[in-house]
């Protein structure tokens, strides 16, 4: 559940986070609380205090919370983290745009100097800058708060195929010391006053070292990736990958995949929580999107045989309550449903006890995660 955090870390204010950060609680707690039954009955209401959320007697789930141990609060942290890769050194962030060296550097791979070169949220910049974009041709290049290198083009001015290879010669410029961890192509379409992003968006990011995902994949273990799991991982120890327009069709798509596997791990990334809703401070769009996901729990149950896992979590918070437009370092919830009795787990030091976890219960001979 990209970005549904659960509570700031003790170290949030480094971060230039509120202590209050909270994503899916703030979000009850602006709406007049939140209904989600099914969540209810896993434990999510034990892990952080939820307005309309009980904190049942005897989840179904085993529940509690993981603090990230790793310097960063993205999305490739947070993602490296669940797979055993603790990030000691945070990737470089660009909070005045990008030097000039490295915007020459990409003006060269284009032809032509890019746009903005701004911190910016990718609507907004889009909405200020599309119409000039097409009139030129030129990039739009934008950053943010999280390590990014993020490149946008209307489909109808810049052809997919040159945008995808502006960005990928780009992932190759972007050494040390301005190795982003992800550089990312942002097509949007429409007309002036109503552009709009596009689902064909492509993340190019740095290679992980090895983790527990390779040593599934060594094992005899298939991973199969939903959404942009593939290219956080940049491939590694993936075996099949699909790419998904919403949340719901990336639960759809996970399910079918789930149903087709008898011994494997699917690993699902549901965007829409953070690039929709939590980015662009959508309070209302949040609360909806994790009751639409609640309404889907008892199809996704339904599809949990003898020996399978499911797991829930997140990679960072997105509090839309809070100012700004960027990520919230937050603790993150872990549910655990299907093999583990029901219970408080507690606070749990490292995101890499999900990968463990599932890990542990592949290699018992289990089926499916």
């Amino acid at each position: 559940m990209d970005s549904a955090g659960v509570g700031a870390l003790p170290d949030a204010p480094s971060y230039g986070d509120a202590p209050k950060a909270n994503t899916i609680a703030n979000v009850a707690e602006r709406l007049g609380g939140l209904h989600l039954p099914n969540f209810e009955q896993l434990g999510l209401g034990r892990i952080t205090g939820i307005r309309g959320v009980a904190a049942v007697e005897n989840p179904a789930g085993a529940v509690g919370r993981l603090a990230e141990r790793s310097k960063g609060k993205d999305t490739i942290t947070g993602h490296w983290e669940m797979a055993g890769i603790v990030t000691e050194v945070p990737f470089p962030t660009y909070p005045n745009g990008f030097p000039p060296d490295v915007v020459a550097a990409f003006a060269a791979i284009c032809g032509t100097p890019p746009l903005g070169n701004i911190p910016a949220s990718g609507t907004e910049i889009i909405a200020e800058l599309g119409e000039e974009q097409q009139r030129t041709g030129r990039p739009i290049l934008y950053t943010s708060a999280d390590s990014v290198f993020q490149v946008a083009a209307h489909e109808s001015t810049v052809p997919l195929a040159t945008l995808y290879d502006w960005c990928e010669r780009a992932r190759a410029m972007l050494v040390p010391p301005h190795a982003v961890n992800r550089v990312i192509a942002r097509p949007f379409v429409g007309t002036p006053g109503s552009y709009v992003r596009t689902a064909n968006r492509r993340d190019y990011a740095l290679p992980p070292p090895p983790s527990i995902l390779d040593r599934l994949a060594a094992g005899g273990t298939p991973v199969h990736a939903v959404g942009k799991i593939c290219d956080i991982y940049c491939g590694h120890g993936i075996a099949s990958s699909v790419r998904v327009l919403d949340n719901a069709d990336a639960v759809q798509k996970a399910l079918e995949i789930a149903d087709a596997t008898e011994h494997g791990f699917v690993f699902v990334n549901l965007n829409d929580f953070d690039s929709k809703y939590g980015h662009r401070r959508d309070v209302r769009g949040y609360g909806d999107a994790l009751e639409r996901l609640d309404a889907l729990m008892p199809a996704i149950r339904a599809r949990i045989r003898p020996g399978d896992s499911l797991f829930f979590t997140a990679d960072h918070g997105c509090d839309p309550t809070a100012p700004g437009s960027d990520h919230t370092r937050e603790y993150v919830p872990y549910i655990e449903y299907g093999t583990v009795a029901g219970g408080d787990v507690g606070t749990i030091s490292g995101m890499a006890h999900l990968g463990e976890r599932v890990e542990a219960l592949l290699a018992a001979g289990r089926g499916n995660t």
